[in-house]
């Protein structure tokens, strides 16, 4: 039987924290600077989203 990849699951939490974080910040920001339409701003995090997309798991060859 194959083993679990732990740290392959650890790694995709941590990227998504990372892109969560990241976009929490940039909503702060637009926020603080009065910018009208800041939801506007979500386009922007379209590329991070991508980089944070999980894997589909593989199937286990017995």
């Amino acid at each position: 039987m194959a083993k679990p990849n732990y740290s392959y699951e650890k790694r995709q939490r941590e990227l998504a924290k990372k892109a969560k974080k990241e976009e929490k910040a940039r909503e702060k920001a637009a926020r603080k600077s009065g910018a009208p339409g800041a939801e506007g701003a979500e386009g922007d995090a379209a590329p991070a989203d991508d980089e944070v997309t999980p894997q589909p798991a593989q199937p286990e060859s017995n």
